[in-house]
């Protein structure tokens, strides 16, 4: 019982620190790997781009390969702009108090404490030396994630990767490299005009 509760305490100390932390970085960029496994078609699909985030709410994800797709969010509206397929979806940012699609976190959007409950994870294989895993499991249960897992360095508890599952079995892993804090970038980066010609599908929400 002990040790249980040290794990328990271990977890939400370390949740709110990075809350802490994630609470006083206002943008970051990165570039980034994509992999996806398992799911309905029990495949695996690794992506490369580059990542941009502002708070509150801004974000900007370029795929450059193998298919270049793009997503974009102003901070009110989310877009996901697919050229191959000549669509456009688009959907509204979730309220501040819902947690969302869970990389909404590191653009200010929902609460560590508060929308999920943490536990100490396996350090996922391949990770870099002095890493540490968060389990963070949704209070509220979520339509895209049934989990996500935050890995982070032990010291300055920068974020490595993300990972998550979703009730077809499928894992996402986003893994972040040369991530850069606190950089400015302009707003224009996050303001998406949709093509002419396109289809445009809207949803509620994203």
């Amino acid at each position: 019982m002990g040790l249980l509760l040290a794990l328990a305490l271990s977890a939400a100390d370390l949740a709110q620190s990075l809350q802490h932390k994630y609470d006083t970085i206002r943008d970051f960029s990165a570039e980034f790997v994509h992999t996806y496994t398992g799911g309905v078609l029990h495949k695996q699909i690794t992506e490369r781009g580059k990542v941009l985030i502002k708070k509150p709410g801004k974000m900007r994800w370029e795929y450059t390969s193998p298919e270049k797709k793009l997503f974009i969010s102003d901070g009110v509206r989310v877009y996901q702009y697919i050229p191959a397929d000549n669509q456009v979806t688009q959907g509204a940012v979730p309220k501040d108090d819902q947690p969302g699609a869970p990389i909404l976190f590191l653009a200010g959007k929902g609460n560590l404490m508060r929308d999920f409950t943490p536990s100490i994870a396996e350090v996922p294989k391949g990770s870099p030396p002095n890493s540490i895993a968060l389990k963070l499991v949704p209070k509220a249960a979520q339509p895209d994630y049934d989990w996500l897992i935050l890995v982070v360095d032990q010291q300055s508890l920068t974020l490595r990767s993300l990972v998550t599952k979703d009730g077809q079995g499928g894992e996402s892993s986003i893994s972040f490299v040369n991530l850069k804090e606190n950089v400015s970038p302009a707003d224009k980066e996050f303001a998406f005009n949709i093509p002419r010609g396109v289809d445009v599908i809207s949803e509620p929400s994203r």
